[in-house]
């Protein structure tokens, strides 16, 4: 396994080879910089953490900036840690979108659009309690029954009710890669990926 940190850029279409358009989502993909490889010895496990995007020295604790300074790097806003790649990488060592080719399939983890506390008919599809007749009043967006009276008297865990929707981490499979563009560290995956325009998303080959 390998992968990269990236950051979604937006959505858009293109036309393949038998002229179908295909919806794709635009994705701007390192370089990232390796700042740690964990080994068995030191960490118990083995992995290699990559970091990216800038980020100011003011907002950076000294801890960090000294974790940075170990791998010759500037601070970066983001660390994430992967399996180990399938070439050896050192401290230092720079991650770019070449690790993928076109054709490949790869895993996209980002942070769901948040939407506040939403109502049932947002959150699970419900389609309400129906009809206006029978004396119906400001019910066709509501919940309807919870539960039993006496029995169990009480609403059981898990329930489909109303709450806070959206900002959860979600992962989306086997997106195929349509396009690289290496010298803008571009990379076009077919379909879409959670998250809002300029938030970070998580590659894996």
């Amino acid at each position: 396994m390998s992968g990269i940190i990236g950051k979604k850029v937006g959505m858009t279409s293109i036309f393949d080879a038998e002229g179908r358009n295909i919806p794709c989502t635009v994705i701007e993909a390192g370089p990232c910089v390796v700042t740690q490889v964990k080994t068995e010895e030191n960490d118990g496990y083995v992995s290699v953490q990559l970091g990216y995007d800038e980020a100011k020295e003011k907002n950076t604790t000294k801890p960090l900036m000294g974790h940075f300074a170990k791998a010759n790097t500037t601070p970066k806003r983001k660390l994430v840690e992967f399996d180990p790649f399938e070439t050896t990488l050192n401290l230092g060592d720079v991650v770019t979108v070449d690790i993928f080719a076109e054709g490949d399939y790869v895993d996209v983890v980002g942070t769901s659009k948040g939407k506040g506390f939403q109502g049932v008919v947002k959150r699970h599809g419900f389609g309400g309690v129906g009809g206006q007749t029978h004396g119906q009043h400001n019910r066709l967006r509501a919940p309807g029954s919870l539960g039993a009276s006496s029995y169990p008297s009480r609403v059981f865990k898990g329930m489909r009710m109303a709450g806070r929707t959206g900002g959860d981490r979600v992962k989306v499979q086997n997106l195929r890669v349509l396009k690289i563009y290496a010298d803008k560290n571009l990379l076009v995956v077919s379909g879409s990926v959670p998250g809002a325009k300029g938030s970070y998303v998580i590659l894996d080959k």
